[in-house]
């Protein structure tokens, strides 16, 4: 299956659609506290989405093999990897949740999410999430028409083991448009200048799941639910990214976006490093 190259009306679309999927989560942040639930977020979620003209895109969502996604968005908490079911239990003070939203507005799909810190964390907890988004960051600086989808990977998984935290390889990011997911598969460790060569027009998420502990994960039995076996901590965040002639866009940017980490736009490229 070839990568799909978005014409200048399905980028405008793909800004639209990421655009919303950011103030979403603007729109949920300030409700992030002990004592709400996720069930709750997920209410909040769906309202969020509509009033800006546009669906949840896991609502039903059934790949082969799986049974209906239930809810709006995906929360992912403590050591919840990935693809968390949003549930009737509170937070509590100390936790650390992710919020992955994905919206479709007029047939084109926005995808991203963020992590939580749910009242006063631990330093470990506070370190993880951090660094997670720096990794993220750190991969998105590789994209460039020319370079390889390897440099990706090369780069988050460098980063990641630098710091003493695994890399999730059972998950990736992936292209985004009309589709929930398309191709190429955006592996978040790997080797510089190896897979698909990056090209204008091409949009896809970078979304990396790093573990405190052991990157080994697990499926609980509602199907959906991905863990780590050894139930240490797990971070994750997500950005669609858009190639540029010169570099790139990063399309899931809202005026309540975390503030990008300082070495954007200063990283040397790969010739250079």
């Amino acid at each position: 299956m070839s990568i799909v190259i978005k014409d200048a009306a399905g980028i405008a679309a793909m800004r639209e659609a990421c655009r919303i999927a950011s103030e979403v989560l603007d729109a949920l942040t300030p409700h992030v506290q002990p004592g709400i639930t996720t069930a709750e977020l997920d209410r909040i979620c769906a309202e969020e989405m509509a009033k800006r003209g546009s669906v949840s895109a896991t609502l039903g969502y059934q790949p082969p093999g799986y049974p209906p996604y239930p809810g709006n968005m995906c929360t992912s908490l403590n050591h919840v990897v990935c693809h968390g079911i949003p549930n009737d239990k509170p937070l509590k003070k100390g936790d650390i949740l992710n919020m992955d939203v994905t919206v479709i507005k007029d047939g084109w799909y926005g995808d991203n999410s963020r992590m939580f810190l749910v009242g006063e964390c631990s330093i470990a907890a506070k370190r993880l999430c951090q660094l997670t988004f720096e990794a993220m960051w750190i991969g998105i600086e590789q994209v460039r028409p020319g370079g390889r989808f390897g440099d990706i990977g090369h780069a988050i998984q460098t980063f990641a083991e630098q710091h003493n935290l695994s890399v999730v390889r059972e998950f990736c990011g992936h292209g985004v448009g009309q589709k929930f997911h398309e191709e190429p598969q955006v592996l978040h460790y790997g080797r510089r200048g190896t897979l698909e060569e990056m090209k204008p027009g091409m949009i896809f998420t970078i979304e990396p799941m790093l573990n405190l502990g052991r990157r080994e994960v697990k499926e609980l039995n509602d199907g959906w639910t991905i863990v780590t076996r050894d139930r240490s901590l797990s971070a994750q965040w997500e950005h669609s990214v858009l190639v540029t002639e010169t570099g790139y866009e990063v399309l899931t940017l809202s005026a309540g976006s975390p503030a990008t980490p300082d070495f954007v736009g200063q990283r040397p490229s790969p010739a250079q490093a």
